[in-house]
């Protein structure tokens, strides 16, 4: 038997594996959507960790306060609205009736306080709210209220972010443990159920249908705003690494939707007429080295600053996405290309002539003693992968002595959170994407964030970046954040918390069979089948 045909046997055994064994003849099917995402899901929590995949299966079974709409303001999701007193100093928050958890118990404010401060612990915004808030409470069932030591005027938006960790609202009693303890219970009370039973790791995961969600009655209909209906009894996630495999399931109409397919396998699916292929997401994906700054060598600023003259990122950009510039910008700092706070400010650094033969100079000069660099590269991840080992072979050159370690994603994403040294299971570098979106503004930007042991994993503590953002948090207009927003670019090129590798646009492909997708992310609700 060939490999597709096994997959495909294995793809028609889950769709009905979950059906009574005694139907009715004349029973209906359950209407299945299969969807192939860019790798196993094996974090489960989305406060403990920001990879995607995660924040993906998160949003099926959880719902949020807020979403966002096309323009990236907040919408209210959960919230029926909020009120800000005269003096900026009280928000109050009220929920919408009706909200239930999948057990049937009632959603409460103080389920959703106790969700609030969990993730605020993990997230670059909501540790600035939380900073700038004397109280947050739940005065009744329905009401939560922030009472502010000064006015922050981005409170709604830190609740809205899509961006990773994700706020979602949880039951009190897993919410209230430690927000470096994974959870494992999944009591959601959003528009899905996750189906653990049915979870095969490394290959299946399955969601179903929430029958007692009931969605907001209006809104517009955009990321993660708007009403969240279902139109599917049953999602199912195939996990194929292999994309060609991935690429001839869906062609084959074996599965419906693609997540991330590599260039060359996008451009063949477009010359399928029964596939669509477009863009997921206009923001783009902004790509990352990113640093362990608590263990030698990266824990040299020196060191770091080497390197930025040794990566090229266009070298970087075309191993990912291939030569076609419309599909990448190279010239990238620590903001968007086209977005409010971009700028030039301390660029030359990156887009300057690369000199190998200099970087080596520096690098010894820095104190470079041979040490060696553990990188981690996450095979099951195209584009990641192609990261990795373009820059491993620059560090080499650059005279490093490098270890490359190859995983599968789920493997990085724990292994990441390490603080040991790296020959005891740490790490010196690893590679991602973030989404424009999620590095709009320095706010956002969790990778910018210089809190030392509150930081994302890496840990840097770059105490002038800090003092800059916190300025940016109360700065009065635009021009101000802006102005504000180069500097900290400068001093983020001098203190180096990652390497910016470059950004790009980032396809999916799915069967034209299917209506109502909606842009951003993978999310299955308003998609329909005709």
């Amino acid at each position: 038997m060939q490999r597709r045909d096994l997959m495909r046997a294995g793809l028609a055994l889950g769709a009905t594996s979950a059906l009574p064994l005694a139907a009715p003849a004349l029973a209906q099917a359950p209407k299945v959507i299969k969807f192939v995402p860019q790798s196993d899901l094996t974090v489960i929590d989305p406060v403990v960790t920001t990879a995607y995949v995660t924040r993906h299966h998160a949003l099926m079974i959880f719902d949020q306060l807020y979403g966002i709409d096309k323009d990236f303001r907040p919408q209210p999701q959960m919230a029926e609205g909020h009120e800000v007193a005269g003096d900026g100093l009280t928000v109050s928050i009220r929920l919408r009736e009706g909200l239930r958890f999948h057990d049937g118990a009632p959603v409460l404010a103080r389920d959703a306080v106790a969700s609030i401060r969990r993730w605020a612990v993990r997230d670059a915004m909501g540790q600035a709210m939380m900073a700038a808030t004397n109280e947050l409470s739940a005065p009744d069932d329905r009401t939560i209220q922030f009472r502010l030591k000064k006015p922050f005027p981005l409170l709604i938006d830190a609740l809205a972010k899509p961006g990773t960790p994700i706020l979602v609202v949880m039951p009190e009693r897993l919410a209230k443990g430690d927000a470096a303890v994974p959870i494992t219970e999944f009591m959601g009370s959003g528009p899905f159920r996750f189906v653990p039973g049915e979870r095969v790791p490394g290959s299946r995961l399955v969601y179903e249908r929430n029958r007692d969600y009931v969605p907001r009655a209006d809104g517009p209909v955009a990321w993660t705003s708007g009403p969240k209906r279902v139109h599917f009894d049953r999602v199912e996630w195939h996990v194929l690494p292999d994309q060609a495999t991935a690429a001839a399931a869906l062609q084959n109409g074996e599965v419906d939707w693609l997540e991330q397919p590599i260039a060359d396998i996008g451009a063949q699916l477009k010359r399928n007429r029964n596939i669509q292929v477009e863009v997921s997401d206009p923001t783009g994906f902004m790509s990352l080295a990113r640093f362990n700054h608590l263990h030698p060598p990266f824990d040299n600023p020196a060191i770091r600053r080497a390197l930025l003259g040794a990566l090229a990122q266009e070298d970087f950009m075309t191993a990912v996405i291939g030569a076609d510039r419309s599909q990448w910008r190279d010239g990238i700092g620590f903001f968007p290309a086209g977005t409010p706070m971009a700028s030039s400010a301390g660029m030359a650094a990156i887009t300057g002539p690369r000199d190998l033969a200099k970087v080596k100079r520096d690098l010894a000069a820095a104190g470079y003693k041979g040490e060696k660099v553990t990188l981690l590269g996450s095979t099951d991840q195209p584009a990641l992968f192609q990261l990795a080992q373009v820059a491993a072979d620059y560090l080499t050159k650059a005279g490093m002595n490098v270890e490359f370690i190859t995983t599968d994603w789920g493997v990085v994403t724990q292994r990441r959170a390490s603080r040991e040294a790296p020959d005891k299971g740490g790490w010196n570098m690893f590679f991602t994407n973030f989404t424009g979106l999620d590095f709009f503004n320095p706010g956002t930007n969790i990778a910018l964030r210089g809190n030392g042991a509150s930081a994302w994993f890496g840990w840097p503590s770059m105490p002038k970046v800090e003092e800059l953002r916190n300025q940016w948090f109360d700065a009065p207009d635009l021009a101000t954040q802006q102005k504000l927003a180069a500097q900290i670019q400068e001093q983020g090129l001098q203190d180096v918390p990652y390497l910016p590798l470059g950004q790009y646009l980032q396809n999916w492909a799915y069967r034209k069979t299917l209506t109502g997708v909606i842009q951003g992310m993978p999310m299955f609700w308003n998609v329909n089948r005709v």
